[in-house]
């Protein structure tokens, strides 16, 4: 069996690796994928923290997660294409104004 400190040490490092990619990244898509990251870094630690307490509550709420994060890739690419059509540039900086 592997240890849980094991799993919330990776947890942590890929949300430590999601929140440098939304920082510092300029790209829309860089920073979606970011957002993804650190999603998925949340939903590793409640998998294993509730495995750990023998509980089931950290898995539904990972499911719950990761519909809400299904939605958001869905509207996000809908404004990133909007946004790349409009704009020619998926460059967070040139994207100032939200009018179109």
């Amino acid at each position: 069996m592997v240890p849980i400190s094991y799993y919330s040490t990776l947890s942590a490092v890929l949300f430590g690796l999601g929140v440098i990619g939304f920082v510092f990244k300029r790209n829309i898509i860089t920073i979606f994928m970011a957002i993804e990251l650190m999603l998925n870094a949340v939903n590793l630690a409640f998998v294993a923290f509730s495995r750990a307490l023998g509980q089931l509550q950290g898995q539904v709420f990972v499911f719950f997660v990761i519909v809400v994060a299904a939605a958001e890739a869905a509207v996000g690419l809908g404004i990133v294409i909007l946004i790349a059509r409009n704009r020619q540039s998926l460059n967070v900086e040139r994207v100032n104004l939200l009018k179109l």
